[in-house]
């Protein structure tokens, strides 16, 4: 055996040798699944320098290689079927009798998940190998604290007439997290959207101790008595009559929804429970009530704040 420092002498079947330069397809054989649109192929043809060469997939799914007339069609073929395909279009054009091809995957872009709202850093990645929610979770650093109850998975779907369509998967965050359920914990694929909604809020404002927007993890544990709670308890000027301000869904409007605040805190009336989006509103005794816009910009900005705090005087 020779060995030759940056060369290669093969022998021909003339008994006369030849230099072969080695070729870089470039990048590691990442792991084997279906290629698509945009992938970066290393096509390695042995004893046939000319034809190795990293490719990228067209977006129409083919690949073209020098000296062959043809286009190969690589969309939705795995690597060893590449390889047979390539081989026998290198035979039908004549080029070599018996073509040894090889495939290694450099990189993948058609599979692309992205991971975005009330995560720690959004992150868009390709799908390699087997790839879960928790991983994705995982590579946008987790959740981020103001992440509501519920992560949404878009899935790309089919019509009924091959049109596009979505498909969106609703998985809570205490199953998939606090309870660890396998069944929670889907697999992706390519093509999803990660999406984590940030937790809706109720605003206090008015005759509070503390008004402020307050998150709502769990809107069916949620009341004017709890809310009135983390708000440290009315002021003494406080009215009797309070006021819940609530968008009808659909709608542009507010409802004005009147509780008598004073008998709920002596449990002469039942609690009444809050959602997503409410003003709860506690005017000052025999004083002027502000309008719904007044309010709305008060929340609004108290939203926008960094500790959400909302700093009301007459």
């Amino acid at each position: 055996m020779w060995l030759v420092l940056g060369w290669l002498m093969v022998f021909s079947a003339w008994g006369q040798t030849r230099p072969v330069t080695p070729i870089d397809v470039g990048g590691p054989n990442l792991p084997a699944q279906k290629i698509g649109p945009n992938d970066l192929v290393g096509v390695t043809v042995y004893d046939a320098p000319e034809l190795s060469r990293a490719v990228r997939v067209s977006s129409d799914g083919f690949l073209r290689l020098p000296m062959l007339r043809q286009r190969i069609r690589a969309e939705g073929l795995m690597p060893d079927e590449l390889e047979g395909n390539i081989a026998a279009v290198i035979r039908a054009e004549n080029l070599l009798v018996d073509p040894v091809v090889t495939i290694t995957m450099v990189e993948y872009h058609s599979r692309p998940i992205s991971v975005v709202g009330a995560v720690r850093r959004p992150v868009t990645f390709q799908a390699v190998g087997t790839t879960t929610l928790v991983d994705a979770l995982t590579r946008a650093e987790g959740l981020a604290q103001e992440a509501g109850p519920e992560i949404l998975v878009s899935r790309p779907q089919k019509g009924e007439n091959g049109s596009p369509a979505t498909l969106i998967q609703r998985i809570p965050v205490r199953g998939l997290i606090d309870e660890a359920d396998p069944e929670l914990n889907v697999q992706l694929f390519g093509g999803e959207q990660i999406r984590v909604p940030e937790v809706g809020k109720v605003f206090v404002v008015g005759n509070v101790r503390k008004p402020g927007a307050y998150p709502v993890q769990d809107t069916s544990g949620t009341s004017v008595l709890k809310l009135l709670a983390v708000a440290e308890g009315l002021l003494s000027f406080a009215a009797k009559q309070a006021y819940i301000y609530r968008r009808e869904p659909g709608s542009s409007a507010k409802n004005e929804i009147p509780i008598e605040i004073e008998k709920i805190i002596q449990r002469k009336s039942p609690d009444v429970p809050l959602e997503a989006n409410d003003i709860l509103y506690i005017p000052e005794n025999k004083g002027k009530r502000l309008t719904i816009t007044t309010l709305e910009r008060m929340a609004t900005f108290g939203s926008a704040t960094a500790s959400g705090m909302i700093i009301w005087r007459r």
